[in-house]
């Protein structure tokens, strides 16, 4: 029960073949196909075995059959099941009806091994665990399953602008959203344990928030203070305290000024943007990925949609654009942009369910123009 929603990381293989045995699929009667095809239609009931029960063995009797139940065992010496629907029965006779006289060999059985023999690989490592592969686990005899750890996740947010929300508001302030949201994507993405801290900005504070977190946790995200600023500040803190860069800046709108570096634990550091948008797009695009792939989780093809109408983008970048999806007249996705007037306006997110990757532009793209499309955790 611990593992539903965590990573397998280990094949599951059958223990035994699947099912296990020639298994009933239906209330009724057990008898030779070949007495039906004889003409035999009358048959005399020699026992009832439920599902559970040591299976008996069919009479060499041509007219015997077994009163059977859904999920018992073939008896031995059977071939076929007809249902009671088919049947009329008087005392320990049961009579086959005309309609029940056609079925053959293997009618109602579920054969043994048809599904998977065992030894043979039932679900492999890579899926992200849910009822349907707990079952199957369950069903093979996998009472512990090996699974990819949560990692420890903080997610600082700095900026002497901030304040929490349950407190006041000066003018001048807002009230902090971008850790609570990458928090809840986080959770709803498959990776709980993240936890969140403020910095103001004030290089002792800073110094001293790094220091702890990237000794602390497995993954670090940061939002704000990465661009060209005064107080921009976390940059050089990062590579002060063993931080490799490996990159800052991506040619995308929004998120541009993104930050990634590796620590010297090894620690991954996302350095998102402080604008909510910007924020909540590259979690999207680069860290759950990369979570995911650090999971062990496999990689599933880009569903691609197509645009609803013509969109313009003039800067010479990739846009990722916030949509929301319908079906088309012929079932394709058709994805119509938001209205998203900055990277700041977060709200205009709610009820969108994603968002495309267009190409480093400028350019016009037109109706029924087809882009990666990538959902935003939790959104169905």
């Amino acid at each position: 029960m611990e593992a539903h929603g965590r990573v397998l990381r280990a094949d599951i293989r059958a223990d035994r073949d699947l099912p296990p045995f020639d298994r009933v699929m239906l209330d009724g009667f057990a008898l030779r196909a070949a007495s039906l095809a004889a003409g035999t239609r009358t048959f005399r009931i020699q026992g009832l075995q439920a599902a559970g029960m040591i299976p008996l063995r069919l009479e060499e009797d041509p007219r015997a059959a077994v009163e059977i139940m859904t999920g018992a065992v073939l008896p031995e010496g059977a071939d076929c099941v007809v249902p009671y629907e088919e049947t009329r029965r008087e005392g320990v006779s049961v009579t086959v009806t005309e309609a029940g006289a056609s079925f053959g060999p293997g009618n109602a059985v579920h054969r043994r091994a048809s599904g998977h023999s065992a030894g043979e690989v039932v679900v492999r490592a890579g899926i992200r665990l849910s009822g349907i592969e707990i079952a199957t686990a369950a069903a093979c005899g996998f009472s512990k399953l090996t699974i990819a750890e949560h990692p420890k996740i903080a997610v600082v947010s700095t900026g002497d602008e901030l304040v929490d929300v349950g407190g006041p508001v000066a003018p001048h302030q807002i009230r902090r959203s971008n850790d609570y949201a990458l928090r809840a994507a986080l959770t709803a993405a498959g990776y709980p344990a993240a936890e969140g801290f403020h910095l103001r900005d004030v290089q002792e504070e800073i110094e001293h928030g790094l220091w702890h977190v990237l000794a602390e946790f497995d993954v670090v995200l940061t939002t704000g203070g990465v661009s060209k600023g005064v107080f921009d500040l976390l940059p050089a803190e990062l590579e002060r305290q063993g931080v490799r860069k490996i990159f800052h800046g991506v040619a995308q709108r929004p998120g541009k000024p993104f930050w990634f570096g590796v620590s010297g634990r090894r620690t991954p550091v996302f350095a998102l943007p402080g604008n909510p948008v910007s924020a909540y797009t590259c979690l999207h695009r680069y860290v759950i990925p990369a979570l995911n792939h650090a999971s062990g989780l496999r990689a599933l093809p880009l569903r691609r949609s197509v645009l609803a109408a013509a969109f313009e983008f003039a800067p010479p970048l990739a846009c990722l654009l916030p949509v929301r999806l319908s079906d088309g007249p012929l079932g394709e996705t058709v994805a119509t942009a938001a209205e998203v007037g900055t990277s700041g306006d977060f709200a205009a997110l709610v009820g969108t369910d994603g968002f495309i990757e267009l190409p480093a532009g400028p350019a016009v793209f037109p109706a029924g123009y087809a882009a990666p499309f990538r959902r935003w955790a939790g959104v169905r």
